[in-house]
C-alpha cells in the first residue's frame, strides 16, 4: 500500500513538471496527454533529440525526457528513484519496484527518506515513518505474546513431567514401563500441545459442541467404511460421541479374552492383530487406517435377545508405530444402535460389517489355508498306496484341523 501510494504521487509529481513545461512553451498544449511531444529549447543530450522538422527556430522536437532527468531543475524529492519506473515500459517494473521501496523504507523507518518542502511529500514521509514504528511496535508484542504462549507451555510440560518422575520414583517402577510412560507423554505433548480440547467442548453449549464435533470429526468417521453410507443424522450423532484416542508405539490396545469397552477406528498408525489358534500358532494380520477393532461390540448391541455381560475380544491389537484413533464406548454405541436399528439393521450394511472385520477376515484365511493344504494333500497322496490309519494321511489332516482352524466368529447376521 505504501508502494502504491508512492507511485501515485511520484507520477502526480511527474504530471506537474509536465504541465510547468507547457506552460512556458507558445506551442505546447496543457490539455494534451502525456504521451504527446513537446517543444523546447533548453540544451538535451544527442539521446533524447529528435528531428526539428515540427518545431521552429532554435526548438528542439523531444519527449517529456526533461521531466525525467534527475539532475534537473525540478527536485522530485523522494519521489526521485520513481523517474526510470515511470518511464518504464515493463509492467513487471512497476509493480515490483513499489513493493519494494515501500517494505524498504517501512522496514528503515524512513531514514533514507530526503523529502523537498512540498506539504504533502512531507506528510507521506510522516506517514512512512509512523507506519513502520507501528509495525515495529505490533511486530514485538506478537513475538512477546508468542513468547509468552511458548514459555507457559514449556514450564507446563516441565512441572508435568517432574510429577510424573516423582511418581514413578516414589512407586519404583522399573525402567521399561517409566520408558513408556515417557514416550506416551511426549508423544501425547506433541499431538494435543498439553491441552485437553475435548474437556473444552464438552463446556459448549448443545447446538455448538455438535457443529464443531462435526467439523472435526465428520471428515474421519466418513473415511471408515462402515459408517460410508449412513445418514447424516446418525453421522451427526456419532460425531458427538467419539472421543479422541492416543496409542505410542508397542502399546496393546485390547488383550485376547478382555472385555471391549469401545469399538476403535484407526485414522492414522498400523495395528497388529494377533489370535491364538490351537497348538500355540497365532494369526496375525495388520489394520491399516481405516480399519477398526472391536466389531464384538457391535454384535453384541444388536444381538437379540440383549445379554448384559460384555463380549471378549478375540485377538490382541498392539500398535507397530504411533496411532491415532478415535472410539464409541460401548453406552454411546448402544445408545446410536438403539435409536437407529432401522438403519444398522440393513443387510448392506451388515456384510459391510463382515467383510471389514478383521475377526472375519482371519477366520477366512485360516479356512481357506485349511482347504488349500487338504487339497494339496490329496493331489498328492497315491490312490494305490492304502491309508494308514496311525500316522497316516489322517493324522496329518487331523493335525492341520488343529493348527489352522480357528472358532468362527459370532455377530448379528447369525
Amino acid at each position: 500500500v505504501a508502494g502504491g501510494c508512492w507511485y501515485v504521487l511520484a507520477t502526480q509529481r511527474v504530471v506537474t513538471c509536465l504541465q510547468q513545461r507547457c506552460e512556458r512553451s507558445a506551442r505546447c498544449d496543457i490539455s494534451s496527454s502525456c504521451s504527446k511531444v513537446v517543444c523546447s529549447t533548453l540544451y538535451l543530450s544527442p539521446a533524447n533529440m529528435l528531428k526539428i522538422s515540427r518545431c521552429g527556430g532554435n526548438s528542439t522536437l523531444m519527449t517529456k525526457s526533461f521531466c525525467f532527468d534527475p539532475e534537473g531543475i525540478f527536485r522530485y524529492g523522494i519521489y526521485e528513484p520513481a523517474l526510470p519506473v515511470i518511464s518504464s515500459n515493463s509492467l513487471a517494473v512497476k509493480i515490483l519496484y513499489p513493493i519494494f521501496w515501500g517494505l524498504l523504507n517501512l522496514s528503515s523507518f524512513g531514514n533514507e527518506l530526503s523529502p523537498t518542502s512540498n506539504p504533502l511529500e512531507v506528510v507521506f514521509s510522516i506517514c512512512i515513518v509512523l507506519g513502520g514504528l507501528l509495525l515495529f511496535t505490533l511486530l514485538i508484542g506478537n513475538i512477546q505474546v508468542f513468547l509468552h504462549v511458548v514459555m507457559a507451555n514449556r514450564k507446563k510440560l516441565q512441572l508435568r513431567r517432574r510429577d510424573i518422575e516423582w511418581w514413578m520414583r516414589r512407586r519404583q517402577l522399573p525402567s521399561g514401563l517409566r520408558q513408556r510412560v515417557r514416550h506416551f507423554e511426549t508423544q501425547t505433548w506433541d499431538t494435543m500441545g498439553g491441552e485437553e480440547e475435548m474437556k473444552w467442548i464438552e463446556e459448549l453449549p448443545d447446538g455448538l459442541r455438535r457443529d464443531i464435533k462435526r467439523y472435526l470429526c465428520l471428515d474421519l468417521i466418513k473415511k471408515v467404511p462402515l459408517f460410508d453410507s449412513l445418514d447424516d443424522l446418525i453421522l451427526d450423532n456419532i460425531c458427538d460421541r467419539v472421543k479422541p484416542l492416543v496409542y505410542s508405539k508397542d502399546e496393546k490396545i485390547i488383550r485376547e479374552g478382555d472385555p471391549v469397552l469401545r469399538i476403535v477406528f484407526v485414522v492414522s498408525g498400523r495395528v497388529k492383530r494377533s489370535q491364538g489358534l490351537s497348538k500355540g500358532k497365532i494369526a496375525t494380520s495388520i489394520l491399516e487406517p481405516g480399519g477398526f477393532l472391536g466389531d464384538e461390540l457391535l454384535s453384541w448391541c444388536l444381538r437379540r435377545p440383549f445379554i448384559d455381560r460384555l463380549p471378549a475380544s478375540s485377538a490382541t491389537f498392539t500398535c507397530i508405530e504411533y496411532t491415532e484413533a478415535f472410539g464409541l464406548n460401548e453406552n454411546d454405541l448402544r445408545y446410536i444402535t438403539e435409536h437407529f436399528r432401522y438403519r444398522f439393521a440393513n443387510n448392506q450394511l451388515k456384510r459391510t460389517t463382515r467383510y471389514y472385520s478383521s475377526n472375519w477376515r482371519s477366520w477366512a484365511a485360516v479356512n481357506i489355508q485349511f482347504a488349500w493344504r487338504c487339497y494339496m494333500m490329496k493331489s498328492k497322496s497315491d490312490p494305490s498306496i492304502p491309508v494308514i490309519l496311525n500316522g497316516g494321511n489322517e493324522d496329518r489332516l487331523r493335525k492341520y484341523a488343529a493348527l489352522f482352524m480357528s472358532l468362527k466368529p459370532r455377530d448379528h447376521l447369525e
